[in-house]
């Protein structure tokens, strides 16, 4: 058996700010991890503190909804949202590595690579929503300040500038991307204040929505799938940092007591109700005074914002869209460089980083000139709530049926090009994992009801609400502990205190070898010690 890494010695000091980070996913060592979890605050809380946050704050309205409607569809996604994200982040002080790495131990040495595609689907998802948004402002706020042509290749230009600084951040690595975002932080928040006194005048909270008593028959019935619906999109927003919690958390030392860091990216997101209410407020104004920009059939939140600005506030809204873009770029993009440079071991995590940025770019431009990128994101960000959650709830679980315990070396395996060790499972697969999650992600794909965006095969069957995150919770949880105690696995992958909520059975762990190993295809380590501490 590995040990359980010992309380971190102090600190070296943290290298530069223009020094490229060489960590991939391997462990970070515990004298390397000078992270506190005020930074996992700031870079969890600054990737959402955005003006691409404000769009997704403006979907309740797009969808129909009153403020107040919206703004309790809002508050649903954003706690329930940050309830189910923050235990996510335990994981990255416990093995100092990412989240996808760690999965290994639930879903087998191979099985870890559905994170990695589960963060890659998220990180391009919410780099585009980045640059996108933040592009649109900027070319909005400099037609209105200097007569800027709105054309094709001014888009196609402030896109590319912009993804160009995001990777150019990413590339230098965590410790750029944490200075990032603390200037994000305190200078978005501060304009999201500025922006609620340039809009205090025109804001009105009876705001009525399309869903009033006069409302038809036909439309009141599709009320309560909208309000899911937004809820749902408002969701994608907080579980999306599902898969990239250990990224930035890896650099926090194990010791720390782990109801702080829990703590720290539950308030991360509690806080992100600063640019969502800010997106729906302006929404509701956008609904009243531009109604244009909130057709269905086209909306286009960025255009309404600009359209009803103040003179002196294009300026603040250009800074926010710079500003906040960087921050969600950066978060979205960095762990997902970093993930697959373990899966294509050939890549460096500066060379994994520039592939998937450059395909993220692909996408924005063909979502943002090829297809309807409103209707494009909603869609997307939902496919990744039913996905991502069933994942989250298995690492969950078997967090916490193994009490916190993991090998270090074991979880390396992959990334290392070996084999063996104690989540070796089935060659490499833990099949109790990963059932629990493919069979409760296709039914939440299934049961999916989003009016107008996606509806599943089976997404009528709850007249019309959509039940595919509660289905996919309650199915994931349901399965993958039944599965535990039909199925037991290995003694040898619980801690010297035993399983909790599982049954377990005396199996050989077979010894970890490949390159790295001692004697080349020689045992990492003894498997004799499976019940040492």
């Amino acid at each position: 058996m590995s040990p359980q890494p010992e309380p971190a010695p102090s600190p070296t000091t943290p290298p530069s700010l223009t020094e490229v980070e060489t960590h991939g996913v391997d462990r970070i060592p515990d004298a390397d991890r000078s992270a506190t979890p005020l930074d996992l605050f700031r870079l969890a809380f600054g990737g959402a503190n955005t003006f691409s946050t404000c769009v997704l704050g403006a979907f309740p309205i797009l969808f129909g909804l009153s403020f107040w409607q919206g703004l309790a569809a809002t508050l649903l996604g954003v706690v329930v949202g940050a309830l189910i994200l923050c235990p996510m982040a335990v994981f990255g002080p416990v093995n100092g590595t990412n989240n996808a790495v760690s999965s290994s131990a639930h879903l087998g040495v191979h099985g870890r690579v559905v994170g990695s595609f589960l963060s890659l689907l998220t990180a391009i998802a919410f780099f585009s929503i980045s640059v996108w948004s933040s592009g649109d402002a900027l070319v909005g706020g400099a037609h209105r300040l200097f007569g800027l042509e709105r054309s094709t290749p001014s888009y196609v230009v402030a896109y590319a500038l912009f993804a160009g600084l995001v990777l150019a951040v990413c590339v230098y690595g965590f410790r750029f991307m944490l200075f990032v975002n603390k200037v994000a932080v305190t200078s978005a928040t501060a304009l999201f204040l500025v922006g609620a006194i340039a809009f205090a005048g025109d804001f009105d909270p009876s705001y009525a929505g399309v869903f009033t008593d006069s409302a038809d028959a036909a439309t009141q019935s599709l009320f309560w799938p909208s309000f899911i619906g937004a809820a749902l999109i408002v969701l994608s927003n907080p579980v999306s940092f599902g898969a990239f919690l250990g990224d930035w958390s890896r650099y926090i030392p194990a010791s720390t007591p782990r109801r702080r860091v829990i703590g720290a990216a539950f308030l991360s997101q509690i806080a992100t109700l600063l640019p969502f209410v800010f997106g729906l407020a302006t929404a509701s104004i956008i609904a009243t005074k531009a109604p244009e920009y909130v057709d269905p059939a086209a909306p286009d939140f960025v255009g309404g914002l600009l359209a009803i600005s103040p003179g002196w506030f294009f300026l603040p809204v250009c800074l926010l869209a710079l500003i906040g873009g960087l921050s969600t770029g950066t978060t979205a993009l960095y762990g997902t460089g970093l993930d697959f440079s373990s899966v294509f071991p050939r890549l460096s995590r500066v060379q994994a980083t520039l592939l998937v940025g450059a395909s993220s770019i692909a996408f924005i431009f063909i979502g943002r000139f090829g297809f309807d990128i409103v209707r494009s994101i909603s869609t997307f960000a939902t496919m990744i709530v039913t996905c991502t959650t069933p994942w989250m709830v298995v690492m969950m679980l078997g967090f916490y049926t193994r009490r916190g315990w993991y090998d270090p070396d074991a979880l390396q395996v992959f990334n290392r090009r070996q084999r063996g060790g104690r989540y070796w499972f089935a060659h490499g697969w833990n099949w109790r994992g990963m059932t629990a999650w493919w069979v409760s992600a296709l039914l939440g794909v299934l049961f999916t009801n989003i009016p107008g965006q996606f509806v599943g095969p089976l997404g009528d069957l709850a007249n019309g609400v959509d039940i595919s995150l509660p289905l996919a919770l309650v199915v994931a949880a349901v399965l993958f502990l039944t599965l535990l105690r039909l199925f037991p696995e290995p003694r040898a992958v619980y801690g010297p205190e035993g399983a909790r909520l599982a049954r377990t059975v005396d199996t050989p762990v077979p010894p970890i070898t490949g390159p790295g190993a001692p004697g080349g295809d020689t045992p990492l380590s003894d498997p004799s010690t499976t019940l040492r501490t």
